[in-house]
């Protein structure tokens, strides 16, 4: 994290248990931060106007609602030129749930979410490799998410 001097350790400790459990009420924050709840709540509305918080999701796991299937695509693009106007035609693909510009053998990498392998053939086929832009594409199929988590923070700035 680059230096801010508008970020200190309360922001710090505040981020570190909200990134935890993001459904903890300010409230408990708050106390155990040893602030009052007023100050978590402007403390929050600070980082989110500096755009160190941009916005919250819930976790959903997949796997329960018939979304069998994670795969990460490694995307080659024609030319990296064409990068913005294919990561635009990407993004409205709604199995894409990550995009990310890359350096090495691919230009994109993604990660897809879809019911089955039908599904999954379908989005590649008639969706990601019909994009104007994309040469070719590898695919690998998660066969377990064994860690997500978020950075740790450092609680001390220097």
């Amino acid at each position: 994290m680059a230096a801010n001097s508008e970020i200190d350790n309360v922001d710090l400790k505040i981020l570190k248990l909200l990134m935890d459990n993001a459904n903890i009420p300010y409230t408990e924050v708050a106390k155990r931060v040893f602030v009052s709840g007023g100050t978590v709540h402007v403390r929050m509305r600070k980082m989110q106007e500096l755009g160190v918080v941009t916005g919250s999701q819930l976790k959903i796991d997949y796997t329960k609602l018939g979304y069998d299937i994670s795969a990460f695509l490694g995307i080659y693009l024609e030319k990296s030129s064409m990068y913005a106007e294919v990561a635009e035609k990407l993004r409205e693909i709604p199995e894409i749930v990550s995009m990310h510009y890359t350096t090495g053998l691919y230009s994109i990498f993604a990660r897809i979410i879809c019911r089955d392998t039908i599904h999954l053939r379908s989005v590649l086929h008639d969706k990601i490799q019909r994009v104007p832009g994309i040469q070719r594409t590898e695919t690998f199929i998660s066969l377990e998410e064994t860690l997500e988590r978020s950075v740790r923070l450092d609680q001390d700035l220097k």
